[in-house]
């Protein structure tokens, strides 16, 4: 803890050199390194204070995509990429991968505790008016409600941890400190989310700032977590207690919470939530709206639209930049390097936008050995196939066939189609023929390409963008609130409406009678649009693990697992197979570093590393 703790605080220093006169501060670079004695000052020395914190906190969430690896529909490679690596992104055996994450969790954590203690012990004590006080306050809300999130994805991976207070803790402090029990740690959580909920203003003070909606939401998100540890128990964190109670209080505060995000503050459904044009099979002129959602010129410019939280990216130059674009494409957009590939089986969770429901599963053909696979109805390599289906498989994903806007290392190229195996031949779509087609890096072994998070336009290189990633949006409050709902008192009109409204987006009839006639139909088609409106923004394995849906998804321990194919009807990967209840335990909690356990040997291990 102590070496995690002198990184951070000679971080922080050299972070508080950033200027607080500039327009966008969370994006601002260091000049200078103050003296902690000195720097003190005033009000403007703590926003600088916490913009440094803003900067140490970004990182631990930004790359947020890869636990999406940890699920079923995202393959996630370059495990090792910065700035906080993940060395394993498989969904099994993950559970030793995270040590870097586990540092730099605390890192955020040191970094907030420095701006509150010394505002509230510095400046606040001797603030000269009401307008400056409420200006401190604001600001040690915003630390504490990144405290809180830090903390509640520390238990989230960890269960029971340490938990420090102070900035600078004592030496022998930081060599003995013991594991807190996460029931004294939800009560240090709930306090700092309480304190932001009541002093945050009901907008934050510039994009990427949080503001009352986002504790609100994140205060309802704990709970919800909570609420569903306590229903469906976690046996692998030594003196957890189950209990229907907790769980049914707990999903009742989570449901208010969220019932305030979406009554009190108008945050409204990007572009209101209308599904835009599907456009053409074959084309990428014309989009969906949920694709202008994700890339920096259209996706999350407003705090009343969509984004209750964002992380922001400062773009060319900032050294605050993102690299979406890199991760998400292949060499002839931008260079990209094809890091995250979207599993084969997402494409069948896209349902019909005439009957509202699931298709029958496509037909698996490998067009080599089939020459009519790509006329045959309902053939994974039949563009006709994903006629008529969620909006949001067109703005998400590319199949064989959709084009995409090819790109040298800044400038746009044209067109160029992807066709699965055909890497940078030339091919005919719609009668058009094209030099060059889409190409990867030897790692698209699904048959699906993503186009969620790549831009579609020039003048930004592949690791420049300015992206700002949603750490919170309305439409995951919407399902949040509606999985409260249904488990405090099964399916309710307001939720189903919610759920019937994301659902919209997607330009699907609203649900059916059959899917919300129970609370298990209804959490189903709640889990449904979790997956496809939340892919690839690090939720699935979360909602996995607090589910208990492991087992379900993979199959029970001993059996025989499951496989991951590709469009053409080949396995790709397997995993589960034959492995025993440890393989699955260690999924559902991570293993303490044992670095960390190393320097302090007061720090248990959780049960299944033992």
């Amino acid at each position: 803890m102590k070496s995690i703790y002198n990184i951070v605080f000679i971080s922080s220093l050299l972070l508080l050199g950033l200027s607080a006169c500039r327009k966008d501060l969370l994006n601002q670079n260091p000049t200078t390194t103050p003296s902690s004695e000195t720097f003190w000052v005033d009000e403007n020395d703590a926003l600088a204070a916490l913009m440094a914190n803003y900067s140490i906190f970004k990182p631990c969430f930004d790359r947020d995509y890869h636990f999406d690896g940890h699920g079923d529909y995202l393959k996630v490679y370059n495990t090792g990429a910065a700035p906080i690596s993940l060395t394993v992104n498989s969904p099994m055996n993950y559970g030793s991968g995270a040590s870097a994450m586990y540092r730099a969790l605390y890192g955020s954590i040191f970094s907030s505790n420095f701006v509150i203690e010394n505002t509230n012990a510095r400046l606040l004590p001797v603030a000269k008016t009401d307008a400056v006080k409420q200006t401190l306050e604001t600001i040690v809300a915003e630390a504490k409600l990144l405290r809180a999130i830090a903390y509640f994805r520390l238990i989230s991976l960890w269960g029971d941890v340490p938990y420090f207070y102070k900035s600078a803790p004592a030496p022998a402090e930081a060599d003995t400190v013991r594991r807190m029990p996460i029931a004294q740690l939800k009560d240090s959580i709930m306090a700092d989310l309480n304190y932001a909920v009541d002093k945050l203003p009901n907008k934050g003070a510039a994009i990427g700032r949080a503001g009352k909606p986002a504790a609100l939401a994140f205060r309802g998100k704990f709970q919800l977590y909570w609420g569903s540890w306590k229903k469906n128990g976690w046996p692998e964190l030594d003196g957890f207690v189950q209990s229907a109670a907790d769980a049914k209080s707990a999903y009742t505060a989570a449901a208010a919470d969220f019932k305030r995000v979406i009554n009190d503050f108008g945050i409204k459904m990007f572009r209101n939530g209308d599904p835009g044009s599907w456009g053409e099979l074959g084309k990428a002129d014309v989009l969906p709206n949920y694709y202008y959602m994700f890339i920096p010129s259209t996706g999350n410019l407003s705090q009343d639209e969509e984004m209750v939280m964002v992380l922001t990216h400062g773009g060319v130059g900032t050294k605050q930049s993102e690299e979406y674009q890199r991760v998400w494409t292949g060499p002839l957009v931008s260079l990209g390097q094809n890091q995250a590939i979207p599993r084969y089986e997402l494409a069948d969770r896209y349902q019909s936008t005439i009957t509202g429901d699931f298709l029958p599963k496509m037909v698996q053909l490998d067009p080599v050995k089939n020459p009519a696979a790509r006329t045959t109805a309902n053939s994974a390599v039949n563009p006709e196939s994903y006629r008529n289906r969620d909006y949001r498989m067109k703005a998400t994903l590319l199949w064989d066939y959709e084009l995409i806007m090819g790109m040298s290392p800044t400038e746009t190229t044209g067109y160029i189609p992807f066709v699965y195996k055909t890497w940078g031949a030339a091919v005919t779509v719609n009668g058009v023929s094209y030099k060059t087609s889409f190409t990867d890096n030897t790692t698209n072994l699904s048959g699906l390409q993503s186009r969620k998070f790549v831009r579609n336009y020039g003048g930004v290189a592949r690791s420049d963008g300015n992206y700002n990633w949603p750490l919170m949006r309305i439409a995951d409050v919407y399902l949040m609130y509606a999985e409260a709902t249904n488990e405090i008192g099964g399916p309710q009109a307001d939720a189903i409406d919610l759920v019937n409204k994301v659902r919209r987006r997607g330009n699907l009839p609203a649900l059916a009678g059959a899917k919300t006639a129970s609370r298990d139909a209804f959490f189903d088609a709640i889990e449904q649009e979790r997956i496809v409106e939340l892919f690839g923004e690090g939720q699935r394995a979360f909602d996995l693990r607090r589910w208990r849906k492991l087992e379900t998804v993979f199959g029970k321990p001993y059996g025989d697992g499951k496989w991951f194919q590709d469009s053409f009807g080949n396995n790709w990967e397997r995993f589960f197979f034959n492995e025993s209840e440890l393989t699955y335990q260690k999924c559902y909690i991570y293993q303490i570093p044992e670095t960390e356990r190393s320097r302090n040997p007061n720090l248990t291990q959780n049960i299944p590393w033992k």
